[in-house]
């Protein structure tokens, strides 16, 4: 008689993967959470904008997104460039106009996100460079610990700028507050050593649940230490944007959707798995713009990815959005029944859980790397970290754009230019150099070899260079290698054309060799093929030297670099 079957007790992978992803979500919503409220507070919001921010956003990214593991809400470098926007909109810091003008500058940032996709503009965050980024982020977190300090402090402080705070925050320590420092000195010793203990651990959960059990135990705010004070608890109500706020807003909204969208790339590639989809740039324009936008109708402030919520993600085993949907579902339940607890929070302490989680914008040893590989762009870095240092967050941002083009047009404009020779006993043509000085030139044959696309910015350049060294060697033929050339624009072309005219007259040949098939179709388009000639135009630089070696047997000899 047959015994029937047993059923495994083992958990099926669909079973395992969601445990895994409701473990993680819980997991991030004790780092996410306080740090979503510390930073609505360095955006001159109340914490609830945090909470808010928690949830929306992250909703509507978790069902959207491209990403398994991004996880979306406030960032330290989004809540500065918005407090600094929202501060020139509502100077008075009126409550009622701060919540019209964050769901309009939400919303301004959203719209912008998916203009961009209808636009196909996904290109736009390589725009910022690795270094000058760096040096931006550098600067927005110096902004930041400083911006934090008097709250670490117990003091107030009128902002006049960043170096005039600096004066101002040295000059008010002597003012400073015992007993709210000791709640910060708490903080930091938590937040620190439990990271330094148990990477990606929920310190941030347990330095601010101790930090509200110590206040109603002990009274902190009788004692002087200043506390968030009345939370709304249920659900946040909607609030429609400001259109008369719309044009104030619209710069810095531009530069926050920017901003959004690039730590939002950033983090979704940094953390994708060889085996997860592709990050689509254009998707993630729909899914953070559409999580802007919802935001923004129910009370949240600009979000984006964020590279330590995401890591803490993918480090306890997420492995889906489902992850962000438990981490959005537990904002949801702190909104409607943790709120009055969280009124009795130290100032101090959000304070010490920024400090904490921005001070990693802060990279010296990227600073470092970045010098020892290439002293120019350490130079941008620098300008960078500055300018939002000097001008102020919102128009770094414009200042890091600036270095970014100046950089690119530096490099486009100064592209690399070779003189060719032959490795002696070979036929391997290569690039002159101090290492090779063996390699054989030819007499009354001089071979350069231009890299990179040449158009209006560099065409100048590349011409000069060119003509010192026909100047410099005299040679009868000057045969130009465009093998390392995939275009040449109008403007280079018509340079080239007055180039080899001016040449000819001075008694010097120009023959133009491994021409690609974009350049050769411009040539021909322009006519330069046929004054030129067929035996003008060769098929690759080797080729040159057996023309010129087979006109010129005698004065074709080959010869040391000299």
């Amino acid at each position: 008689m047959n015994q029937p079957s047993r059923r495994s007790s083992a958990p099926s992978v669909g079973e395992e993967t969601l445990r895994l992803d409701v473990v993680a979500g819980l997991t991030a919503a004790a780092v996410v959470l306080p740090k979503a409220m510390a930073y609505a507070t360095v955006a001159g919001l109340p914490v609830a904008v945090g909470l808010y921010t928690a949830f929306i956003p992250m909703l509507i990214y978790a069902l959207l997104g491209a990403s398994r593991v991004l996880s979306v809400s406030s960032t330290a470098t989004l809540a500065i460039l918005a407090g600094t926007q929202l501060g020139l909109a509502v100077p008075d810091s009126d409550p009622g106009r701060l919540v019209t003008a964050t769901a309009t500058l939400a919303a301004l940032v959203g719209a912008m996100l998916l203009l961009a996709r209808l636009l196909r503009l996904g290109f736009v965050a390589n725009f910022i460079s690795t270094p000058v980024l760096t040096g931006f982020k550098a600067g927005i977190g110096l902004v930041i610990v400083l911006d934090q300090l008097p709250k670490l402090l117990g003091v107030h402080i009128t902002k006049q700028g960043f170096f005039a705070d600096v004066l101002n925050v040295v000059h008010h320590i002597p003012d400073t507050s015992l007993m709210t420092l000791g709640v910060a000195l708490a903080t930091f010793a938590v937040l620190i050593g439990m990271e330094r203990l148990w990477p990606h651990s929920p310190a941030p959960l347990v330095a601010v649940g101790g930090s509200i059990a110590a206040s109603w135990f002990f009274g902190l705010k009788a004692l002087g230490v200043s506390t968030v004070g009345l939370i709304p608890q249920g659900f946040p109500s909607l609030t429609l944007p400001d259109l008369s706020l719309v044009e104030q807003l619209v710069p810095g909204a531009l530069g926050i959707a920017l901003m959004s969208f690039t730590e939002t790339i950033a983090a979704g590639r940094a953390f994708a798995l060889p085996r997860d989809p592709p990050i689509n740039a254009n998707r993630e324009l729909v899914a953070t713009g559409l999580a802007n936008i919802g935001g923004a109708l129910l009370g949240a402030m600009p979000a984006g990815g964020g590279t330590s919520q995401t890591a803490v993600v993918r480090s306890v085993g997420g492995q889906s959005q489902k992850a962000s949907l438990v981490t959005a579902g537990a904002a949801l339940a702190t909104m409607l029944f943790l709120a009055p607890l969280l009124g009795l929070m130290p100032h101090a302490t959000l304070a010490a859980v920024v400090i904490v989680y921005s001070v990693g914008l802060i990279q010296p040893a990227e600073f470092r790397a970045i010098l020892k590989v290439r002293s120019m762009e350490f130079r941008w870095a620098l300008i960078a970290c500055l300018g939002v240092l000097v001008f102020g967050t919102l128009k770094g941002i414009v200042v890091a754009i600036i270095v970014s083009m100046i950089g690119l047009a530096s490099q486009t404009a100064h592209p690399r230019i070779s003189v060719i020779g032959r490795k002696r006993g070979s036929d391997e043509l290569r690039p002159l150099s101090p290492e090779h000085t063996d390699d054989e030139t030819f007499d009354g044959l001089l071979v350069v070899r231009p890299e990179g696309r040449l158009f209006f910015v560099n065409v100048q350049n590349v011409a000069e260079r060119i003509g010192a060294l026909v100047r410099q060697h005299q040679p009868r033929v000057l045969a130009l290698d465009l093998s390392r050339v995939p275009d040449i624009e109008y403007s280079a072309l018509q340079t080239l054309m007055e180039d080899e005219q001016r040449l000819t007259e001075q008694g010097t040949e120009v023959w133009l060799a491994g021409l690609n098939p974009g350049v050769k179709e411009t040539v021909q388009h322009a006519g330069f093929d046929k004054r030129l000639g067929r035996e003008r135009l060769l098929f690759n630089a080797r080729a040159a030297v057996e023309h010129y070696q087979a006109l010129y047997p005698k004065g074709g000899a080959a010869s040391g670099q000299g």
